[in-house]
């Protein structure tokens, strides 16, 4: 027999039932959630993230939700580290930590750690983003692909965050951070872990994120992204540009008509989830994979043990 792992971790693609599977087990058992949402971390930003709702959080403890301001920068590395001591104050109290969410990112580096990077030079991040205020992220990502053209193509253009920091990683060390990365390999888990990974038909799993979309604006996902303005948090965020914002944003500036805006967010959020199913497939084995009623019936096995 296996042994309990140190940590369940359950994941899948946006809209393919996580939180419905938590709900069920708390009725059973003492978990508290430690959320794997590079998003839900905002402040603020509750509809168009999916956050869970006030009644949920009063039904059984999230954590690393609504713990920065949108203009605030958080990475893998900060997550994991934070997890692992949430996760250690949740076993301290008789309680059993469940991590949840879709950045796999954050749950790979949770699970295998993360590449030793040089410490950050704020100098270098401030020039970095001058540079880029004056002359774009495209003419940055263009000067990544120049010198680390195998990282460049994992990031996106508009992605100022990890293009500042792979660009600090070059000036700081001289050397490429694919190399750095590859050197790493994630190949060594670092905890021991039992990950769940939601496996769904892929038509069900859409005709979910379209209603989940049309759902978000009757909650008030345009009066919210209108706060946000209103608060001073620029459209040029990286938290701004997140899937629902960015298109709504076009909505409230008169450049798109309300049903253009909820279609693009739509199929955004579709194409994220055929992102998410790609990281999966390529980042865990088969047996990982269970259905929504299956991945509730093998958690629910594992924490009897």
């Amino acid at each position: 027999m296996n042994p309990k792992p140190d940590l369940i971790i359950l994941t899948g693609p946006t809209a393919s039932g996580k939180t419905g599977i938590i709900l069920k087990l708390a009725e059973k058992h003492p978990i508290e959630i430690i959320s794997a949402d590079s998003m839900q971390i905002y402040r603020g930003m509750d509809i168009a993230t999916a956050k869970p709702t006030k009644k949920e959080q009063e039904l059984l403890p999230h954590h690393l939700i609504n713990i920065m301001n949108p203009d605030e920068e958080y990475n893998a590395g900060s997550f994991r580290s934070d997890a692992l001591n949430i996760a250690d104050d949740i076993r301290s109290r008789g309680n059993i930590p469940v991590v949840a969410g879709g950045t796999g990112l954050y749950i790979k580096a949770l699970v295998y750690g993360l590449s030793e990077g040089p410490t950050r030079s704020e100098d270098i991040r401030k020039n970095l983003r001058e540079f880029i205020s004056s002359n774009g992220s495209k003419k940055a990502w263009d000067i990544l692909n120049h010198h680390d053209p195998d990282i460049a193509k994992k990031v996106s253009p508009a992605d100022t965050s990890r293009i500042i920091r792979y660009m600090e990683m070059i000036l700081l060390t001289g050397n490429k951070p694919s190399e750095m990365h590859k050197n790493h390999g994630f190949k060594e888990k670092k905890i021991n872990a039992r990950i769940i990974c939601i496996n769904m038909d892929r038509d069900a799993l859409y005709e979910r994120i379209n209603l989940r979309v049309l759902n978000m604006v009757d909650m008030g996902i345009l009066d919210e992204t209108d706060r946000l303005l209103n608060a001073g948090y620029s459209p040029a965020l990286k938290s701004m540009k997140a899937l629902g914002y960015k298109h709504l944003v076009d909505h409230l500036q008169n450049r798109l008509s309300l049903d253009e805006a909820i279609s693009l967010v739509q199929r955004d959020t579709r194409h994220y989830a055929k992102r998410q199913i790609t990281w999966n497939r390529g980042n865990y084995k088969n047996d990982r994979f269970f259905s929504p009623d299956t991945a509730l019936k093998t958690i629910d096995k594992v924490l009897l043990k």
